[in-house]
């Protein structure tokens, strides 16, 4: 077909926009100098009730993670999370400095670690002039797996996160979380079964607080992981050869688990570490007979 585009006589841009709708600006009466401008978050009142939490969320931005499995250091995707309190003579708070304020550390080429996260909510309180401040980041951990007898090579996943709190009178609190997809085999299905069992993708969610963050010199993202995939019937791989695939497999019918199985021997895992203090650990099967999901859950303060 031939392309008559060259046939047309077009208006320029800018009488196309107009066309379109576009219309010119507006003269304004109000100021753009920022001193000149009113600032309504910084305008003193009564507005009833103190804030415990205000501020932003779902923010993506690269972030750079340290790892004792390869890859060593990995650029990721950090989801943020980020409030501080407010008191009630105040309408609200400035939000762009939260994003300013996480630029910058970016631009600092910043490591998301426990020290770094301490430094950067303090520092938020200060900046925003608040009480507290609450920081957490979710992000996406890559770590290469062996295949069990191949050998072959491929990168798995697991979800982590940090939250780190600051309270000018209390100081700091933390928390970090992993969450892990594992294999499971059932149990009551193999001793009822002639042959066979039915088995589903596990995922298990452990919530630890460590007695001192800021010295601890193991990878907490690596001793979680092989807690949930030690006690699972079978780990879950990115590359499976069938010699692989027959290895898996059998053994995760020799370690069927329940879900209370699941929670209860990461629970006994996690007890034993010296550098846990408190510890939640969920696990959710779904299931794959049953309409539904099966779950469990065990906590734990030393």
């Amino acid at each position: 077909m031939k392309n008559n585009l060259s046939n047309l006589n077009l208006p320029d841009k800018k009488e196309r926009h107009r066309r379109f709708g576009s219309v010119p600006p507006i003269i304004g009466v109000k100021p753009c100098n920022k001193d000149e401008m009113i600032d309504l978050q910084n305008t003193p009142d009564d507005f009833l009730f103190d804030l415990q939490s205000v501020g932003i969320c779902n923010v993506q931005h690269p972030i750079t993670l340290q790892s004792s499995h390869s890859p060593k250091i990995q650029n990721t995707i950090g989801t943020f999370k980020m409030t501080t309190s407010l008191d009630s003579n105040a309408k609200g708070i400035n939000m762009s400095r939260l994003t300013e304020q996480l630029d910058h550390y970016y631009q600092e080429g910043w490591t998301v670690d426990f020290q770094n996260l301490y430094t950067f909510t303090k520092e938020l309180t200060e900046r925003m002039d608040q009480l507290t401040a609450e920081v957490e980041v979710s992000f996406p951990w890559f770590f290469e797996r062996n295949a069990p007898k191949s050998d072959k090579t491929g990168l798995m996943k697991a979800v982590g996160s940090i939250k780190v709190r600051y309270d000018n009178k209390n100081g700091f609190s933390h928390e970090a979380q992993l969450s892990v997809g594992v294999t499971t085999l059932c149990p009551c299905s193999k001793e009822i079964s002639e042959y066979s069992a039915h088995n589903q993708r596990g995922f298990v969610t452990m919530a630890i607080e460590l007695y001192d963050p800021l010295h601890c010199e193991k990878d907490w993202k690596a001793t979680l992981l092989h807690a949930a995939e030690s006690n699972a019937s079978a780990m879950i791989h990115p590359v499976l050869k069938r010699p692989d695939e027959k290895f898996v497999t059998e053994k995760a019918y020799e370690n069927p688990r329940f879900v209370e199985d699941m929670v209860r021997l990461i629970a006994a895992d996690l007890y034993e570490m010296d550098f846990v203090k408190r510890f939640t650990v969920e696990c959710r099967n779904e299931e794959s007979i049953h309409l539904h999901d099966a779950i469990a859950k065990v906590s734990y303060q030393k």
